[in-house]
């Protein structure tokens, strides 16, 4: 080997080190915040959850078993 490979092949590595800390962290950060994002999705639909129970809860309870006492349009029969 000549020379050169001494000095190209450490290089190429430290270069390839570098690149993939610099991608690796970008990856890492995209990471954190689709989590969060999910999280945030996740919190939203169990509030809307508990929302929905609380007003079933609340309700007469002579509707019918799935929460829906009147038609489906919201007008009263006549």
């Amino acid at each position: 080997m000549t020379l050169a490979h001494f000095i190209y092949i450490p290089g190429v590595l430290l270069f390839g080190i570098v690149v993939g800390y610099i991608l690796g962290g970008r990856a890492a950060q995209l990471a954190r915040a689709e989590a969060a994002d999910k999280a945030d999705r996740r919190a939203a639909r169990e509030a809307a959850r508990r929302a929905r129970d609380r007003a079933a809860a609340s309700g007469s309870g002579s509707g019918s078993a799935d929460g829906a006492s009147g038609p489906v349009d919201g007008r009263a029969d006549k």
